[in-house]
């Protein structure tokens, strides 16, 4: 076991809940005691747990033992080590427990029928230890030390309910002590990981050296510890290639060297094979372990010691770390042979791949024709692309030009970044740079470091670095190229500085052939189809956009990539076509995940995402942006995750479900920059947020600040997205000159599309826009009700109904009213939006229709009308701001209260909140 002057720490990093569990423990041990079992594997933190325990126990009589191997054949010598301070409270014993207790701990042992007489005494002894003050009793690695004590500690485990004594034990994860709670210690999680090698570190490392570290550590404390003792300064900055795992000399290598030590030979000779072997089928490991004249059951031991699990579909490693340390703590020459010989039973076809692997482990020196075998067998990423990452990273060592070594390490960095590890991907590009000389080999290295920045880092930076690559292998690559500048054209955007894209097309139209194939093409549309769209060009920028929507929906085979039909799906979302817009992102989703190319299925899910709320799913949308989320945090894509945190907040926002849409918005945090997508998404669903709650101003001017129309500047999409919204706020107001603008922009892109839902959009806020109570208005309301599809944005289309409604109501036509706020009441009950439901329910009270009147003394004394002025007096607000939020005066705000004090019997606005504070549980007031 790790001592505890090795992994213990000030701060116990991801241990809280197990901490928290010691704390309640040792508070309550005065009322009653009671046990705690703690189960880790070695490293992971158990001995600081009991120090951390011991530095709480201040009040406490502590006594400590630990199981020792040593002494595992001696029977209670453990018990013997840890009640030691306290033998002169055997007095308090009966003579015949006090002298079978001193005959046991004399090494004289103890019968059968005689052991619980025994344990009793042991109880009676801490608990005459307990007298003067409450006693704590820990036991470390009690599975390691003599059975006789182990079994004495839980009989006295479970019988501390009535006594002040608290025993907490610490074993294996396989040691299970009945009746009593275990905490199971699992593995540090990434940002736990990180923080316990800062705390150790002098200075903090690079992020791609944090995290390639903190899966080399396992999420193991000591692993971690282990790793950052043994880490330079050159590597801790990225200049060198940091450990890959823990130090074969480390105290968790020593650890788990202790174990294996105790293994039979032939045990330990099968174990490395395991170990070596990640495929894990079990045909391998049964024909290496038959030329290695022995066989698997030779593992039993192994299994018992908690170091394996053998079952029917192969040998499992239960902590993924013990699969290195087994193979680190090995010498070299017997790994080299291991190796070797599960080469040589690796002759089938689909087997190719993982022989030359195993060929490239034994190797000693550079081999041209193995790299050569390497590269080939890896093409395809058919065992999955960290697989085939690391055999390029094999070849490239294997490679006897530079030129080679460069080319595979870009490959390697490729694959690395398809199957979502960008940290490994970076670290690769980093030892790249250094040797590098061939132009080409370099462009298509910053490409790929351009995406990761885009994805993973600086939108800004993203840019700058995908438009100097693009020029560099625009000459050799001209289908690399635009792919390179459809990936600059999206940073741009997802930056705010649209302004930029400009330059982005020009780019892309030089480089555009007549006969391009159809992938091809299909970047240099989208680029000039978006350039078209952000300089109000709709007339050019649709037929590029279609062009590319038609394209997409073409693609077949290995042209079919989860890039290419991402870029298609964009287009048909800046173009309005919903539909193929969901397929092709839909598509997108399903060829990453079947080609396992993680880097591109967060951004397929994102707009599928987008497409779904166009299409008014707007819970598809959410499940298919927190599908999104986990795939963008699982593979370090922090820009991505952000968009999907966004997304999710506007979602609830629009819900009315205010706590999510703040959570998701913490969530982001102060990272995005201000003007970048994330951000731009976080400011609209506070502004929902304001809408809903009738601060259309404070609405208003977050819509208005998403973007600066006219200046190429912020998030000019989003804006657009949001102008219904903007406009919702702004009828409200007497100003509105900046919605009017916004409602320009929208309304040239809504009418150079073929969308219904947008042309009624744009029909909605031109009523809303239009003098109250007007023919204008009327007009444009029918309108916008005969262009909503039937078929999708129900949402849109009830919002419309109850917007139309309200109007009718305010135009003292509450007949033509009540028809419109029972259709919106209806398809918002249908969609589960409870907070829309409800305004609709009050808008047809206040138009005279009794609906859904609960059973409540105010809602049969009072009005519609009158109980909504009720609950918003209730709530604080002025006759003056009651009369902006229902567009009434304030002399009928006046009237309709004098009415509400005659009908409750009340005299004041003070009784009124009084009586609505204190009767709102018997159902005073309306369910708001």
């Amino acid at each position: 076991m790790v001592t505890a002057s090795r992994v213990q720490l000030t701060v116990l990093r991801g241990r809280d809940d197990e901490c928290r569990a010691l704390r309640s423990l040792l508070d309550g041990v005065t009322d009653g005691g009671g046990a705690l079992l703690l189960q880790g594997e070695p490293g992971s933190g158990r001995t600081a747990l009991v120090g951390y325990a011991h530095r709480y126990a201040r009040n406490c009589t502590v006594l400590a033992g630990n199981g020792l191997a040593e002494e595992a054949t001696l029977p209670y010598a453990g018990l013997q080590r840890l009640l030691d301070p306290v033998l002169d409270r055997t007095t308090a014993l009966a003579d015949e427990q006090r002298r079978l207790l001193r005959r046991a701990l004399a090494g004289e042992g103890c019968p059968a029928d005689r052991r619980l007489k025994l344990s009793m005494a042991v109880l009676g002894l801490l608990a005459a230890a307990a007298e003067d003050h409450p006693l704590l009793a820990v036991m470390d690695d009690v599975d390691r030390g003599d059975p006789q004590t182990a079994q004495v500690l839980a009989f006295v485990a479970r019988r501390l309910r009535h006594l002040p004594v608290a025993v907490v034990l610490t074993a294996d994860v396989t040691t299970t002590v009945d009746g009593v709670p275990a905490h199971r210690l699992r593995p540090l999680d990434a940002h736990d990981s990180v923080a316990v090698l800062t705390d150790r570190l002098p200075e903090r490392p690079t992020a791609p050296v944090a995290a390639t570290l903190a899966v080399a550590g396992g999420g193991n404390p000591q692993a971690l510890v282990d790793l950052a003792e043994v880490l330079t300064p050159g590597q801790c900055r990225g200049e060198d290639p940091p450990p890959t795992a823990p130090p074969a000399d480390g105290a968790l290598a020593r650890a788990y060297r202790a174990r294996l030590d105790r293994l039979p030979p032939e045990t330990r000779r099968v174990l490395l094979l395991a170990a070596l072997d990640e495929s894990g089928e079990p045909g391998t490991l049964t024909r290496a372990a038959s030329v290695a004249g022995t066989e698997v059951e030779a593992l039993a031991p192994a299994e018992v010691a908690g170091l394996v699990r053998v079952e029917p579909r192969g040998v499992t490693f239960p902590q993924p770390l013990v699969r290195a340390l087994i193979a680190w703590t090995a010498t070299l020459a017997d790994r080299r042979a291991a190796h070797r010989l599960l080469a040589g039973v690796l002759v089938a076809d689909g087997q190719r791949l993982r022989r030359a692997m195993h060929l490239a482990a034994a190797a000693a020196g550079a081999d041209p024709a193995l790299a050569d075998e390497l590269e080939q067998a890896a093409v395809g990423g058919a065992d999955g692309w960290a697989t085939a990452s690391a055999a390029l990273r094999w070849a490239a060592e294997l490679s006897d030009e530079p030129t080679r070594t460069a080319a595979r390490l870009l490959t390697a960095a490729q694959y690395a970044w398809a199957g979502g590890q960008p940290d490994v991907a970076r670290l690769l590009l980093d030892r790249l740079r250094p040797m590098c000389t061939d132009p080409g080999i370099r462009g298509r290295a910053d490409l790929l470091l351009g995406e990761l920045e885009l994805r993973c880092g600086t939108a800004a930076r993203a840019s700058a670095r995908l438009l100097a690559a693009a020029a560099t292998v625009a000459g050799t690559d001209r289908a690399l190229a635009l792919s390179g500048l459809a990936r600059a054209g999206e940073a741009v955007c997802f930056a705010g500085d649209q302004y930029r894209y400009a330059e982005v097309g020009r780019r892309a139209s030089a480089l555009r052939r007549p006969d391009d194939p159809p992938a091809t093409e299909l970047m240099s549309s989208l680029v000039a189809g978006v350039a078209a769209t952000l300089r109000g060009d709709h007339e050019r920028a649709g037929p590029a956009l279609r062009r590319a929507v038609v394209l997409g929906g073409r693609l077949t085979g290995p042209a079919a990539t989860p890039t290419a039909l991402s870029c298609a799906a964009a287009a048909g979302l800046v173009v309005a076509v919903d539909g193929a817009a969901h397929r092709l992102a839909d598509s997108a989703v399903a060829v990453a995940r079947d080609r396992g190319e993680l880097h591109m299925l967060s951004r397929a899910l994102e707009l599928r995402a987008v497409a779904e709320y166009w299409q008014g799913r707007h819970e598809a949308a959410a499940e298919t942006s927190r599908d999104g989320l986990r795939v963008a945090r699982a593979t370090g894509q922090v820009n991505c995750a952000d968009v999907h945190l966004g997304m999710l907040a506007v979602l609830a926002a629009i819900r009315a479900d205010r706590d999510t849409s703040l959570r998701r918005i913490r969530e982001i945090g102060e990272a995005p920059t201000p003007g970048s997508r994330p951000h731009a998404l976080a400011g609209w669903a506070l502004a929902v947020l304001d809408l809903v709650d009738g601060r259309h101003a404070e609405a208003a001017d977050r819509l208005a600040s998403l973007a600066r129309l006219g200046t190429g500047r912020g998030q000019v999409l989003v804006q657009v997205m949001a102008t219904p919204y903007l406009v919702e706020a702004a009828a409200q107001l007497p100003c509105r000159p900046t919605a009017t603008a916004a409602l320009a922009v929208f309304d040239r892109w809504a009418s150079s599309t073929a969308s219904p839902l947008r042309r009624a959009l744009s029909a909605r806020c031109h009523a809303l826009l239009a003098p109250r109570g007007g023919a204008e208005a009327e007009q444009e309301f029918q309108r916008a009700l005969r262009l909503h599809p039937s078929d999708a944005g129900t949402f849109e289309r009830a919002r419309t109904e109850l917007l139309f409604g309200q109007e009718l109501r305010r135009s003292r036509r509450p007949r033509d009213a009540r028809t419109h706020l029972h259709q919106a009441r209806e398809m918002f009950t249908l969609l589960g939006v409870d907070c829309w439901t409800e305004l609709a329910t009050t808008e047809l009270r206040a138009a005279g229709e009794s609906v859904g009147a609960p059973d409540r003394p105010a809602a049969r004394l009072l009005t519609g009308q009158q109980l909504r002025i009720a609950e918003l007096v209730a709530e604080g607000a002025t006759n003056r701001e009651i009369a902006a939020r229902m567009f009434l005066s304030t002399r009928t705000v006046d009237h309709h209260l004098r009415n509400v004090f005659h009908r409750l019997g009340i005299r004041s606005r003070t009784e009124l909140v009084r009586a609505f504070a204190t009767e709102r549980h018997v159902g005073l007031a309306s369910d708001r």
